[in-house]
């Protein structure tokens, strides 16, 4: 899989892109991420990528000329693959949408800087645009990096266990179980017996509810849209999870 990332700030993806799974699935070849400097498009002599937004306001607006010279130029006209721009006015990602990314062979990231970018990059360039979260950052090569993270690691091959991604905290609608290693004891706490008795069943039992109570606790708006089971519905609500009463989403400190 490729992943073509423009942004005006392409060498703080370097270190991140060298370390651990990110390394291994490029080492595989089962990831490319080439990045490309927006700059390098502009034409005037300061490489000037940005101006004041028409209507007045503060913050500056990132320019289409440069974005689509850059774009155009490394995918076509019109691009080849999907063109995602990273924005907080995007839909919010999540595992689902990471599946959905995976199956692509080629995927291009606009990462945004400043205020904003010219409308007429989303209207006319991005055929998506994604947020990693409801809040502000500084431009979208923080996203970027998160987008291709939570994308190669989904690839063949990529992590030791291919299964570990189907069981990941959002892959089957609830947070994941706790994970112990030794020693079976630390200060005094000990490894639940249960995890130590060799019972592979009675594991997954209490892997399965142990999820199901951290969604519950964490995260009980998980639950509305979960594949429960009626042990499951049992087990919930015995903790007091009532499945006819809408839950709000938590709320945020």
């Amino acid at each position: 899989m490729r992943f073509d990332v423009f942004s005006l700030f392409p060498d703080v993806f370097h270190e991140y892109l060298n370390s651990s799974i990110l390394k291994r699935a490029q080492s595989l070849k089962v990831l490319e991420v080439h990045l490309h400097n927006i700059r390098d498009w502009t034409t005037d002599h300061h490489h000037t990528t940005d101006d004041t937004p028409y209507g007045g306001g503060g913050g500056m607006v990132m320019k289409p000329e440069p974005l689509f010279a850059a774009v155009e130029d490394v995918l076509g006209a019109p691009p080849s693959c999907p063109v995602i721009l990273l924005t907080p006015q995007g839909r919010s990602f999540n595992q689902k949408i990471a599946f959905s990314l995976a199956e692509y062979d080629r995927l291009a990231l606009i990462c945004g800087r400043y205020e904003s970018v010219d409308e007429r990059v989303r209207q006319h360039l991005a055929t998506d645009a994604i947020s990693i979260g409801d809040y502000v950052l500084t431009g979208g090569e923080l996203p970027a990096m998160v987008i291709i993270d939570a994308v190669a690691r989904l690839l063949p091959d990529v992590l030791g266990d291919p299964d570990a991604p189907q069981d990941d905290s959002y892959a089957t609608g609830l947070l994941e179980y706790p994970h112990y290693t030794r020693p079976p004891e630390f200060r005094g706490w000990r490894v639940p017996d249960v995890l130590l008795s060799g019972n592979h069943a009675e594991i997954a039992r209490w892997r399965r509810q142990e999820a199901l109570r951290r969604t519950f606790t964490f995260r009980p708006d998980l639950l509305s849209t979960a594949a429960l089971s009626r042990d499951d519905l049992s087990f919930l609500e015995a903790l007091g999870y009532q499945p006819d009463v809408p839950i709000p989403p938590p709320t945020q400190n």
